[in-house]
Formats: structure tokens, sequence, C-alpha cells
């Protein structure tokens, strides 16, 4: 046989080989669709609370994603990603209830997360609402997350309908441009950036390519607040230019933005759509470095599970201290301390606790994704990868109930915006003050139990 003859015939071994291995490694049913949600008419948008007019025109368009899964032992689960700045716990209910009862995947196993856009429409439950909100602005809104719901649950059953035999791999690099946002000064921690601040650079990848071999989703995550816009058009920011430069890159192909632990993170340098174009080519970037990695073969089974999480208050402020706070001079002050005064009297009491939730995901022994609820700071994160470090973790925050920032010990102790400052501009739940210092170990506790690791 000559040279020529040996390496053809070489090379023909090569590629039945590898298509032998990627049928015998298509062990998972996988689907994706999209939809478009940006508002058809101008809304009141979420995200900054000196806001003073609904949106003015569109400068991308939103999208909500689904990626559905089914391991070859039966077990189904669902990730909805969106662009909205916040996940309602109602309505992650009431979209995990209606998927399970018509796709057959528990309520346990879907995951919503949002890209937390501070340039999207807001989204309200009006058994939630504050009472002192503009009740048209509640009604539009409560419109608007109405017919969300729906478009999420037929988005998963399209999801269902597109499944075909999958290879999905696990992937990471990393993206830099989020830095720290809380500068310790003389005065306090300031909403500024950091550069000797914690950060978490990760760029976690999901590829899902079906039997043929044509790549056609993207799951990958980062850890920074989308904030690098603050006009008035509807806007996806960084994460939503970061998916249509990966779509663009790959036609035919749903990208979809898993937002991390990024509550304490901001994209640097900011205030404009050009900032946010680059943002987001860059983190594109970092999901093409990522995807020529050594690949990690994610095999089943994937197991679900999902916690209520109580979480406590510090001490509430007196009904005295509230009365003075109505004269600081800070409108936002006041406006929080009115509300709860408001609350005292009609109600007798102040919150002193919140059922929040803790999901995991574990695929086989190969990878462990964990959604954490609220506005997570990057502590989390950084925590649960060294204490789970045998393990490739994957660690989402903004997802399935974006009620409040949720605080480290750490950043609880050092006080500030993230440490319970930003809570008087909260109004999808009235919160009287910080959060009790337990509330790290609380939500940890929860993972830990669900790995079957404490």
């Amino acid at each position: 046989m000559n040279l020529r003859l040996l390496l053809a015939c070489f090379g023909m071994f090569l590629v039945l080989g590898s298509q032998s291995a990627s049928a015998e490694e298509a062990t998972w049913k996988a689907g994706s669709a999209f939809v478009r949600i940006t508002p058809d008419k101008p809304m009141w948008m979420a995200g900054y609370a000196a806001r003073t007019k609904p949106s003015e025109g569109v400068a991308s368009e939103l999208y909500a994603k689904a990626l559905f899964l089914e391991d070859t032992e039966g077990h189904r689960a669902a990730i909805i990603t969106f662009d909205l700045i916040s996940v309602l716990k109602e309505l992650r209910d009431g979209v995990a209830k209606a998927v399970e009862t018509q796709y057959g995947i528990p309520a346990s196993a879907v995951m919503l997360n949002c890209s937390h856009t501070h340039c999207g429409p807001v989204v309200r439950s009006t058994s939630k609402a504050i009472k002192d909100i503009d009740t048209e602005k509640t009604k539009q809104s409560f419109e608007y997350s109405q017919w969300l719901k729906r478009a999420l649950i037929d988005l998963v059953g399209a999801a269902v309908e597109n499944a075909e035999p999958s290879t999905i791999t696990y992937h990471r690099s990393q993206a830099a441009f989020a830095m720290n946002r809380r500068l310790p000064t003389d005065s306090g921690f300031r909403n500024s950036a950091n550069p000797d601040g914690p950060v978490d650079h990760d760029v976690p990848v999901l590829k899902v390519v079906n039997s043929k071999g044509e790549l056609n989703t993207i799951l990958f995550g980062y850890a920074c607040h989308n904030t690098t816009l603050s006009f008035y058009e509807f806007c996806g920011d960084y994460a939503g230019f970061a998916q249509a430069e990966i779509e663009r890159n790959h036609p035919g192909v749903v990208a979809m933005f898993v937002m991390g632990c990024g509550g304490d993170q901001n994209p640097y340098p900011r205030r404009t759509l050009e900032l946010a174009v680059t943002h987001g080519k860059t983190l594109a970037t970092a999901v093409e470095a990522a995807l020529e990695t050594p690949a990690i073969l994610v095999k089943g089974p994937v197991i679900a599970r999902l916690e209520h999480v109580k979480v406590t208050y510090a001490p509430p402020p007196s009904k005295e201290e509230l009365e003075s706070r109505l004269k600081t001079g800070n409108k936002y002050i006041a406006q929080h301390a009115q509300r709860l005064l408001t609350q005292l009297e009609t109600e007798g009491k102040l919150r002193d606790s919140y059922s929040t939730l803790v999901q995991t995901f574990q695929f086989g022994h190969d990878l462990t994704l964990v959604a954490l609820p609220g506005e997570t700071v990057v502590d989390f994160s950084l925590r649960l990868k060294r204490e789970f470090s045998d393990r490739h973790m994957w660690i989402a925050g903004y997802s399935n109930d974006v009620f409040a920032y949720v605080p480290s010990r750490r950043i609880l102790q050092e006080g500030g915006y993230e440490g319970g400052g930003a809570l008087v501009y909260f109004t999808a739940i009235l919160h009287p003050g910080p959060f009790a210092e337990d509330i790290e170990e609380r939500i940890i506790d929860s993972v830990h139990r669900q790995l079957k690791s404490k």
C-alpha cells in the first residue's frame, strides 16, 4: 500500500471514528427556541429610580430564550433566560407549574434567569405592588407580565418540539471588563470602580451539538451588572449585544446569556451605546475562546433540586426612627419610611423574614449548575467554587426570584449600597431594612444540602 493510500485510509478511519464517537456521545435530547419580548409601545423602564418618563424607542430588541434537556433516563429540565431586569417569584412559579403540567418537566427543574438589563420594561405583580405607585404604571407592567408568562410557557413548548439527539460539552474562559464597584472611602463604601475588589471573570459555556455535528445552542455566563447604559431606549445592553454577536458568527445558533453573581460588579467604562457594543463583543470573543478549550463531555443524569430558604432581617427600625427619616431631606429614604409607617399602621408589624428559592442542577459527575436568587454578590460565587473545588461549578445569580440585593456577611458588615442601602428603592417587595448577617450561611447551607456535601 503506497503512502497516499495509507493516509487516505487513515483519514477515513478518523472520520468514521469521529462519527461513531459522536453517535455514542449523543446522550441527550436537547432543543432551544427564542421569542421577541420587546414591548410594542412605550413603557416605564426598570432599574433606575430617577427615571422621569417612559421609554422613547428601541436600541436593540429584547428576547427570551429556552433550552430544554432530557437525559437517557427521562429526566427533564428547562433553562429560561431573558433580557429583563428581574425574575418575579410569582412569574417563575406560574411558568414552572404550567411547564410541569404541559410538558412533563418538574417544576423543580425549571430555572429562570434574567440578564438584569436596566433598559427593559418594569415587570410587576399587582398583588405585591406598593400602593402609592401610580396605578396606570402598575396596570401596564402587570399586563406585560401576564403576557410574558404566557410567552415563556409557549417558548418552552417550542424548545421541547425542537429537541433532537445531542451532545453537550462544557468549556470555560475569562473576560475582564467587569470590575468591583464597591470603593472604600473615609465616608464608607461608594459605588465606584475598585480595581482591588474581588471579581469573578469566569465565562462558563455549555455547547449543544446535534447528532449531525451541527452546533445549535450556546449557553454562556458572566458575573457583571448589565448597566453600561441608562438611556430611555429598550436595549439588552452588553449581554444582548454578546448574544447577537455569537448568533451572527454562528448562523442558526441560539445564544443564551446567564447572569452570574454580579451584584457588586459593573462594566467599565460605561454610559455609551458604543461601549455596550464593545463589551458585548468582548464577551462574545471570550465565548469563542472558550469553545477552543478542551471539551468536557457532559453526561447525565441531570438531577435538579429546589429549596425554599427563609432569610431574616436585622432588627427593624422603630416607629420613632421611621418618623425621623421623613425629615432627612432624601426623598427615597423618606418615601421608604412612609411606606413602612403605613405598613405598621395597617398590618401592625413590619416584615421579619422572606422565603426565597435556591436551586441546583447536577449533570452526572461532569458539571454542577447552582442557581442563586436575588442580586447575589460575587462572594457567593467565589466561596462555592472554593468549597467545591473538586467539581466543575457554574454559579448563577439573578435566578428564579430577584427580590433584593443578596449580600455576603462581609458586605453586610461593611454596609453601603449592596449591604442594605439599596433596599429603599425596591418596590415589588417592601423590605424593612438590611438582612441579618446569617443570610450568606442560610443560602450556602442550602446549596450544600442539595449537593449532599455537608
